[in-house]
C-alpha cells in the first residue's frame, strides 16, 4: 500500500470482543478526504461497534488507527473531538429540557473571564445552519421538536466543534422520506466543503444515491470495499447477507373474509394541539388482508394506533374487534385478540433491563404453560425463548439470558415481532415493523406478515417506507392531518400519486370506509 497519506482515516486490523461475541474480527477501513464512505452490514454485523472505537467509546483488543498516515490513540470521545472526529449516534445524545442552542454548545462553551459568550456562539451556529442548509429554531426546547430536527441539532453540534471527519450512525432510521432527501443533500454539501463522512446504513437506495464507496461487514468480518458506481443493490445485498436476497415481496392475491376490526368515526385527542390528532376516521380490516395506513409522519398515525391499542383514550367513536366493542376496554382485554408491534420499541416494545427470554413471554407468563401456582416455570420459558430465537434468527451475545438493552436495534425489533406474531391473535397491528432492519431481516418479516395474512389474520400496517407500502399492502388508506383522504389499490396507483395524497394535494370524495 502506498504510504502517502491519501487516507484521512485508516482503521487497520481492528478486533473487538464482548462476552460471547467477536463484534469486530480483523477489520480494515480506509476513508479518503472528501468522500462519503458507507459502512454496510446486517443488524449486529459490527458496524456501530467499529465506529464507536473510532469515536473513543470502546478500545479494541488489536489493531491501530491512523489519521493522515500517523498512528493515533483515541481513549475517549474528547480525544476523538480533538482529532476532528464527530459522531451522530443512532439514539441521539441530547438533553430534552435544554434549548437547541444550549445542546449545541454544551461541552464546547466559549467563555470570557468565566462568562458564557452566548451571543458569539449563536452567531456561529446561525452561520453554520445557513451555510449547510440546516434550518432550525435555536430557542426551541429539544423535547418540543421533531426527530428530524433533533438530528439537525446533532449535526450542528459536530460542525460547531469544527469536526472534519463526520460519522453518521444509521441517520435515516427515524426520518420521513422528505427528511431523508434533505439529509442526503446536507451530506453532499458537507463533502463539497472538504469534510469526510462515514455513513453507517443498511438502506441500499440511500447508499447507492450518496456514497462514493462502500465497505461491507458480515458477522463481524470484513467482506470487501467496492465503488458504488461499479456495483448494484442486488450485488451489495448478496455481499451483506451471504446469499441472494429477494428485494421484492412475492404474494398471491388477497382473499378477504369477515371483518375483524371496524373503526367508526374515531377521534383521538392530540397532546400538542387543541384540535384532535385523529378526526372522524372510519375503516375496516378483514381477515386475510393487509391494510396499510400511509402518510407523512405526524399526521395522526401514532395517535390512531394508540387509540386502537388503548395507550390513549379516544374522545369519540367506536372500535369493534372480533364482534366485540372495545372502545373503552382495558389494554389487557384488547390484547386478547390483538398483536401489537409498536412504533417505539424502547418505550412500548421491551423492558430493556429484562432478559430476552423474559421479554418474549411478557404477555403470556400467566398461561399454565409458563407458570404453576404463581411460580414461573423457568425451563418452559427458556425452551420457548430458544425456539423463537432460532425461528426468527434473533442474534445476541448470550442467547435467552442476554439483557435486551445490549442487543442491536434490529435484533430487538426481531424479538418483538417474534413475540407478537407467535401470540397468534386475529389482528396484528404492525407499526413500522421493518424500521432499522437490514435487507435480509426485512425479507423475512415481509414473508412472515404475508404468511399470517394467508392464514386468515387481519393485518393493519403503518409504514413510512413508500416501497414497503406499495409492495406489502392489499389496500392503502392515506392519512393526512388526522383524516383519511384516500383509499388506493396498490396495483392501480404509483408512488407519485401516493405522494400527492400524503402531502394533502389530492383527496377522494369518500375515502376509507373499507366497503
Amino acid at each position: 500500500m502506498d504510504n502517502a497519506p491519501q487516507y484521512v482515516i485508516e482503521m487497520l486490523h481492528i478486533t473487538k470482543e464482548f462476552p460471547g461475541i467477536k463484534a469486530n474480527d480483523d477489520i480494515t477501513l480506509q476513508l479518503k478526504k472528501g468522500e462519503i464512505h458507507a459502512l454496510l452490514g446486517e443488524n449486529g454485523a459490527g458496524k456501530s461497534t467499529l465506529m464507536s472505537i473510532l469515536f473513543g467509546m470502546y478500545q479494541p483488543e488489536a489493531g491501530e488507527i491512523r489519521k493522515e498516515g500517523k498512528q493515533v490513540t483515541i481513549n475517549n470521545p474528547n480525544d476523538a473531538t480533538a482529532l476532528g472526529i464527530g459522531m451522530v449516534h443512532q439514539h441521539f445524545k441530547l438533553i430534552e429540557v435544554f434549548s437547541v442552542l444550549d445542546n449545541i454548545i454544551l461541552g464546547a462553551e466559549d467563555t470570557k473571564l468565566g462568562f458564557l459568550q452566548k451571543k458569539e456562539a449563536r452567531r456561529k451556529v446561525m452561520e453554520l445552519s445557513q451555510r449547510y442548509g440546516l434550518k432550525i429554531d435555536l430557542d426551541a426546547k429539544v423535547e418540543d421538536i421533531s426527530v428530524g430536527m433533533q438530528q439537525r441539532v446533532e449535526i450542528l453540534k459536530m460542525l460547531y466543534r469544527d469536526n472534519e471527519i463526520l460519522i453518521f450512525d444509521e441517520p435515516t432510521a427515524v426520518l420521513t422520506p422528505q427528511e431523508i432527501d434533505e439529509l442526503m443533500q446536507v451530506m453532499k454539501n458537507l463533502t463539497a466543503e472538504g469534510k469526510s463522512i462515514l455513513f453507517i446504513s443498511h438502506k441500499l437506495n440511500e447508499i447507492m444515491s450518496v456514497a462514493d464507496r462502500v465497505t461491507v461487514l458480515r458477522k463481524g468480518k470484513y467482506i470487501g470495499t467496492v465503488e458504488t458506481k461499479s456495483t448494484d443493490k442486488q450485488a451489495l445485498s448478496n455481499m451483506m447477507v451471504g446469499r441472494p436476497v429477494q428485494l421484492e415481496v412475492t404474494k398471491t392475491e388477497a382473499k378477504p373474509q369477515d371483518v375483524v376490526l371496524a373503526v367508526e368515526n374515531l377521534h383521538v385527542p392530540s397532546k400538542l394541539h387543541k384540535k384532535d390528532a385523529v378526526q372522524g376516521v372510519s375503516f375496516q380490516v378483514r381477515a386475510g388482508e393487509i391494510v396499510c395506513l400511509a402518510g407523512i409522519d405526524g399526521n395522526g398515525q401514532s395517535e390512531l394506533v394508540y387509540g386502537l391499542t388503548g395507550l390513549e383514550k379516544c374522545s369519540q367513536g367506536k372500535i369493534t374487534l372480533c364482534g366485540e366493542e372495545i372502545s373503552h376496554a382495558s389494554i389487557h382485554k384488547r390484547l386478547k385478540n390483538l398483536g401489537h408491534i409498536p412504533e417505539d420499541r424502547h418505550k412500548h416494545g421491551l423492558v430493556l433491563d429484562f432478559s430476552l427470554e423474559q421479554n418474549l413471554v411478557l404477555q403470556r407468563f400467566q398461561e399454565p404453560k409458563f407458570q404453576k401456582h404463581g411460580f414461573i416455570k423457568k425451563d418452559a420459558v427458556r425452551a420457548y425463548a430458544e425456539l423463537l430465537i432460532e425461528q426468527y434468527d434473533v442474534r445476541s451475545g448470550q442467547g435467552p439470558i442476554t439483557v435486551a438493552r445490549s442487543m442491536s436495534g434490529g435484533n430487538q425489533q426481531k424479538a418483538i415481532i417474534a413475540r407478537e406474531v407467535d401470540r397468534d391473535k386475529p389482528l396484528i397491528v404492525a407499526v413500522q415493523p421493518t424500521r432499522g432492519l437490514d435487507v435480509g431481516a426485512i425479507e423475512y418479516i415481509h414473508n412472515q406478515l404475508v404468511a399470517e395474512r394467508d392464514k386468515g389474520k387481519a393485518i393493519l400496517l403503518v409504514s413510512l417506507e413508500l416501497d414497503e407500502v406499495m409492495s406489502l399492502s392489499d389496500r392503502i388508506l392515506v392519512l393526512y392531518e388526522g383524516e383519511i383522504v384516500g383509499e388506493l389499490d396498490p396495483k392501480k396507483t404509483n408512488v407519485q400519486e401516493l405522494g400527492l395524497y400524503m402531502a394533502g394535494a389530492k383527496k377522494t370524495e369518500k375515502g376509507g370506509d373499507g366497503a
